[in-house]
């Protein structure tokens, strides 16, 4: 039958999907805002017909695990990044494990030994301190800013000691650190810096992109950050040192960097010997490093491709969000800290934080908001010495971390990502007002 072919088919599949979209989810998307009863999410997921139409394509292929897909992505973030080689993961927490067991790999030079040291903020999320712990290294904590809710960069070189070893560097809420004192001081003393970016994927810093300061940095695709694949994440690799250790721990940590469904591509893989195992040991079944499964599956990666192409558009529309509230909360700079962010900081925004000053009761003013259906969060963690999971774990504090708690006691954050509508912003702001005049 004439078009009965399976491009045929496909084009008109991927039409009907286009159709289904408009029906079924666009119009959902454009229903009126009903203040007070509809929610105002502090993030989410923000797609078209396209996102849909690639998963579509993706499951037509039937090729489960990363693939052409995936390789597609990878690529565009290296170029975005203007990096060595960028690994998707499963998550970015994965990420940051990845990163970790990096400087621990018997493959690096100078391997952190456990016992070795990295500073890291107090103020942030779990799975940027567990890899350090896993890794039987030791978290040195320092105390953060009010304002920009980082690592506050002057007290980071007065955190090291013998065996410190490396920093650790979250970009809070999308906000880049100050890495002029960071890298100066990395520098000076001889120390590895890894970022985590997976709240602030397109910020920079005099120019450059926060992710490309230090050895590697992790992104994190979860429905509520800058672009999502639902579960997923990534490394950049910006020190040809890591781009094989990292792609190995990320993969069983096996020695073979054989794609899925290839085999000898170095044709050498039944000449080699490694380690203990008998002279030709089969190469894909050599395993260096202490390794994990973190790949992502192709469908995901498809969702990543059709996202990545509108990553302008949503960092300009996070900005333009935070702009607005941060013009229209400037009067109540008496009862509230506005964010604030360094010179050559542009940032990529997460959310708009908000610190109470004294006389106006956090509590209060979130269960305000959350009454009439705003999100609002937590920094995260807060100081994370005072989680359940965190209160008996080998650290070291360097000063003291009043400022941390002062933060967990008194700091939250609402929503700009772009699914945000003027009548949501008009109403987030009157309720603010509502509660502070």
């Amino acid at each position: 039958m004439k078009g009965n072919n399976p491009e045929s088919i496909k084009r008109d599949i991927f039409k009907k999907a286009k159709l289904y979209y408009q029906l079924a989810h666009e119009i959902k998307q454009k229903e009126d805002f009903t203040p007070g009863v509809s929610k105002i999410n502090y993030a989410g997921r923000v797609y078209d017909h396209r996102e849909i139409i690639n998963l579509i394509d993706s499951a037509f292929d039937f090729w489960l695990t990363a693939g052409r897909y995936a390789k597609e992505f990878e690529k565009k973030m290296c170029r975005f990044f203007k990096t060595k080689k960028f690994y998707l993961v499963n998550s970015g927490s994965s990420a940051n494990l990845v990163m970790v067991s990096a400087l621990a790999s018997s493959h690096f030079k100078n391997r952190l030994q456990p016992g070795d040291e990295i500073i890291t903020p107090s103020i942030t999320f779990p799975t940027t301190v567990t890899p350090i712990i896993q890794n039987q290294l030791v978290p040195v904590f320092v105390d953060c800013e009010i304002g920009t809710y980082n690592i506050d960069p002057n007290r980071i070189e007065d955190a090291i000691g013998p065996k410190t070893k490396a920093i650790f560097i979250p970009h809070t809420l999308g906000n880049p650190c100050n890495m002029d004192i960071i890298m100066d001081v990395a520098k000076r003393k001889s120390m590895i810096v890894i970022e985590d970016v997976c709240d602030a994927l397109g910020a920079s810093y005099d120019g450059k992109l926060a992710g490309t300061f230090g050895s590697m940095a992790s992104l994190s695709f979860f429905p509520a950050h800058h672009i999502t694949m639902g579960e997923g994440g990534g490394i950049a690799v910006n020190d040809q040192r890591f781009t094989k250790i990292a792609l190995s721990i990320r993969d069983w940590g096996r020695d073979c960097w054989c794609e899925p469904g290839k085999n000898d591509t170095c044709s050498q893989r039944f000449n080699g010997r490694f380690g203990n195992l008998p002279f030709g040991y089969d190469h894909k079944y050599v395993y260096s490093n202490l390794g994990y499964n973190f790949k992502i599956t192709e469908m995901q990666a498809a969702i990543g491709v059709a996202q990545f192409e509108k990553l302008n558009q949503f960092i300009e529309s996070r900005r333009n969000n935070f702009n607005y509230y941060y013009e229209h909360l400037k009067p109540f700079q008496d009862k509230i800290v506005l964010p604030r962010w360094e010179k050559k900081a542009n940032p990529s925004w997460f959310g708009f934080p908000i610190t109470v000053k004294p006389g106006i009761n956090v509590h209060s003013l979130i269960k305000h908001l959350e009454e009439a259906k705003i999100e609002t969060r937590r920094i995260f963690a807060g100081n994370i010495l005072k989680q359940p999971g965190f209160m008996n774990v080998k650290h070291r504090i360097s000063g003291d971390l009043k400022i941390a708690d002062m933060i967990m006691e008194r700091t939250f954050f609402i929503g700009v990502y772009p699914g945000l509508t003027d009548k949501m912003k008009d109403f987030v702001l009157a309720r603010f007002k509502h509660f502070l005049k």
